[in-house]
């Protein structure tokens, strides 16, 4: 890929970054823990039975979760613009599609490795 691109895509996985790291935080109930804003959380969920807490605590762990791992993408995606190997297959070392790097700039792998993977 060409390195004239890559300034565009860091700012663009930086802002996704920033956005993660917002996400997370109001998950995570801001500058507490995740167990102490759970336990907040679920402490104040009198009327609710516990099927519908063990449901909603199930739904919050596993959006942090993925927000967690896409955040794990996207500082690795930083680090390989910095190392230079941005837009390469971390697998196969193929040129990725710059229309699959616009649709997910963390992308580490190209199409045919990625489909390998699932």
């Amino acid at each position: 890929m060409s390195a004239h691109l890559n300034p565009a895509f860091k700012r663009q996985l930086l802002a996704q970054r920033a956005s993660l790291l917002a996400q997370l935080s109001s998950l995570r109930g801001g500058t507490v823990g995740r167990a102490e804003a759970s336990a907040e959380h679920f402490g104040r969920a009198e009327e609710l039975d516990s099927g519908q807490i063990s449901s909603t605590r199930e739904l919050e762990l596993a959006l942090d979760d993925r927000e967690s791992t896409e955040l794990r993408m996207v500082d690795a995606a930083l680090a390989r613009i910095e190392a230079g190997t941005y837009g390469l297959c971390t697998d196969c070392g193929v040129e990725i599609p710059l229309a699959r790097l616009h649709a997910a700039p963390e992308a580490p792998r190209c199409i045919a490795c990625q489909e390998k993977i699932e």
